[in-house]
């Protein structure tokens, strides 16, 4: 590969805006997925957009792949530079542009993390209120479509987006929306570039709605005998109305898992974790009917979280499971990510728990129930191809299981390296369609390539 676009690069940002050390191209390597990992030739840490334009610049002129980076903490390769070239690391770009709090509204860089956001607002009373899990980059749940814990209540990153700042593969710099929380004017270009894992175009600002910090909150927990149990009787809440600020699921290997890892003490069976958040009497009032419509449908172990602390180690040792799983010597971790209508949720559930018994494999099933999307955590030896090809097989066997049932492949992980292969199962003609997007934006193929389409 000729060079002379690592000097044009280094000749036009700051000396230590380039890196080209071994431990920043194996840093920019990986993510938190099992895909094999690819080294960038250069790693660039753009601090503005107009930083961000002078690299695109260069790099088309070069036809120099670039692949955007935030956190890492993504679960499907997205980050990882699958041809080389430029890593582009947007820690530096991670300032408030504009904070309106009468408004309802903040402007940020794609490098602030969702912690350091809340931070920032939390003083004013205020919160962003999607939870991923990981600490990850704003930029990077933007590029993902994430959600997470709170999605039943509050939707996804797309729902949360009203306008971005996008650098175009040939260096246009161009606005999705304004700053208007609705429009009737023009296509929806904010939730064309949500989601599209950096395929189509950079995203250097973005604009997001902000939410009011609840006056009460209550957590709570409760027990099933089976999955199946736990699934029915989420559905039925859902069905009565009541307004859930996140209604989780965990089966009873992970819950037995988590335990071991951090010393929890959940009792271990297939569990439910809800909660409720609202003015004080409406919220304990609603925590109240949940009780009833669990106990009515067999539940046990009903408990309330005592304080702020209980209920907060509660969501702590939520967001563990994953982490309790990697936390084998020899063993990595892969899982599927699937989304189905609610009334479908039962006998996916059901179905991925019949193919970790029948694999051999260790595994367990949590997720964000409330909305239809759950994970496996599929735990096999690095050194075992059969055992990889196992797990691989029951990861396959649900997608296409949940594409069935009219869901998707992917609810939240987006599709990356590893989702590729169902999306002609999941989407059909609409893949052309996609795919003419893409050639149109981003003609010579240079943004995030290798991701989404085979």
């Amino acid at each position: 590969m000729n060079n002379e676009w690592i000097c044009q690069l280094q000749n036009k940002l700051n000396e230590d805006q380039c890196s080209m050390s071994s431990s920043e191209k194996y840093r920019h390597s990986h993510d938190e997925s099992d895909h094999v990992p690819v080294e960038p030739d250069l790693v660039c840490f753009p601090e503005s957009t107009e930083d961000v334009v002078a690299i695109v610049q260069i790099a088309q002129q070069a036809a120099i792949p670039i692949t955007p980076f935030g956190a890492g903490s993504g679960l499907e390769g997205q980050s990882i530079p699958f041809k080389g070239g430029i890593s582009l690391n947007f820690e530096r770009m991670n300032k408030v542009i504009k904070f309106s709090p009468e408004d309802l509204l903040i402007t940020v860089q794609p490098g602030i993390t969702r912690l350091q956001l809340n931070h920032l607002i939390n003083r004013h009373g205020l919160q962003f209120p999607i939870d991923p899990g990981a600490d990850a980059t704003i930029g990077g749940m933007v590029a993902n479509n994430a959600s997470g814990t709170t999605a039943v209540r509050y939707g996804v990153m797309r729902d949360q987006v009203i306008d971005l700042e996008i650098v175009l593969a040939d260096g246009t710099r161009l606005h999705t929306g304004t700053k208007a929380k609705k429009s009737s004017s023009g296509y929806h270009l904010t939730g064309l570039f949500t989601g599209s894992e950096g395929t189509l175009g950079i995203i250097t600002e973005i604009t997001l709605k902000l939410h009011g910090i609840s006056e009460h909150t209550i957590a709570a927990s409760c027990t099933f005998e089976t999955p199946h149990q736990c699934a029915e009787a989420a559905h039925m809440i859902l069905l009565s109305g009541i307004p859930i600020q996140r209604m989780e699921f965990v089966d009873a290997y992970s819950i037995s898992k988590v335990n071991r890892y951090g010393n929890y003490g959940l009792p271990e069976k297939h569990s439910l974790f809800f909660e409720f958040a609202g003015m004080k009497s409406a919220v304990e009032e609603e925590a109240n009917l949940a009780k009833e419509l669990i106990m009515d449908m067999n539940g046990e172990n009903w408990r309330v979280a005592a304080d702020s602390e209980e209920r907060a180690m509660i969501w702590k040792a939520r967001h563990e499971m994953a982490y309790a799983y990697r936390h084998q010597a020899g063993m990595t971790i892969t899982g599927g990510d699937v989304c189905v209508p609610i009334s479908k949720l039962p006998e996916l559930i059901d179905y991925a728990r019949e193919l970790i018994v029948e694999s051999g494999l260790e595994g367990g099933i949590l997720g964000h129930i409330g909305d239809g999307n759950f994970h496996t955590a599929i735990a096999y030896d690095t050194t075992d191809p059969k055992q990889r090809l196992s797990a691989e097989y029951i990861n396959e066997k649900l997608a296409y299981r949940a594409i069935k049932l009219e869901g998707t492949c992917t609810g939240e992980h987006g599709v990356g390296l590893g989702k590729m292969k169902y999306q002609d199962a999941e989407h059909g003609a609409a893949v052309a369609v996609m795919k003419n997007m893409k050639k149109m934006l981003d003609p010579s193929n240079l943004l995030n390539p290798g991701k989404i389409f085979t």
